[in-house]
């Protein structure tokens, strides 16, 4: 019976004597040198789906982690400034993709991925980083009732941040109009969907802080899934 190892490995008579081989004699650094120069060459930028285990946040705010499926695993990391740019708290057993680069660590043979950029995989992704925004401010005190103003009882001016287009603003002018007509309405307009929507919707309460023309600000938009609710 033949199996691999009766096959021999060297098909030519092999010697260490100088001027006596034809093969090429790495040492490890040479070694190492080419494989981080194939492996990193070979993969500038890549998308890899897996499953977050091992997150450990060093103490200058980089987090390691391995990324894992059922069969193999590889270690990375995702230095703090990109980090920080998350809008949820990586941890153990999360289902992401991550969009990064192969690095090879000469000094220790080892393989990793360093992550640029980390989403959240799977229908339920937008409600774990809700979840989480939402303890993180809690954590925070920001929804502590020490922090909430009592409302008047009958405002006089009220401020709107909104589209100045959508149904949203419709409906309330429609109301108060029914209902209290005499009020003096500022309206403030902002997107209120997509990346440009929180910048201009936090200008809005901003605007309206500083000018202290109205005795309350409504911050509203109409309907959506919950990708359009997401800014």
């Amino acid at each position: 019976m033949n199996n691999d190892w009766e096959t021999p490995f060297f098909q030519e008579p092999f010697s260490l004597e100088e001027g006596k081989t034809n093969h090429k004699i790495y040492t490890i650094s040479e070694l190492t040198a080419e494989l981080r120069v194939m492996l990193e060459d070979s993969y500038p930028l890549l998308w890899v789906e897996g499953e977050l285990s091992n997150c450990k946040l060093h103490q200058n705010k980089h987090l390691f982690f391995t990324m894992k499926d059922e069969n193999s695993q590889i270690d990375a990391i995702m230095f703090s400034s990109n980090l920080q740019q998350l809008t949820f708290h990586p941890e153990n057993g999360l289902q992401v993709i991550v969009q990064g680069r192969i690095s090879f660590y000469s000094p220790q043979g080892k393989t990793q991925i360093i992550v640029h950029d980390m989403q959240l995989k799977g229908k339920g992704a937008l409600f774990i980083a809700l979840h989480q925004l939402k303890i993180k401010l809690q954590k925070e005190g920001l929804f502590d009732s020490s922090h909430k103003k009592a409302l008047p009882l009958l405002p006089q001016k009220i401020g709107i941040i909104t589209s100045s287009t959508g149904a949203a603003i419709r409906d309330i002018l429609k109301v108060i109009g029914q209902r209290h007509p005499n009020l003096e309405i500022q309206i403030y307009p902002s997107r209120v969907q997509g990346d440009e929507a929180p910048g201009e919707l936090i200008e809005g309460v901003e605007y309206f802080n500083k000018a202290k023309t109205v005795d309350v600000i409504i911050l509203t938009r109409g309907g959506g899934s919950i990708e359009d609710l997401w800014a």
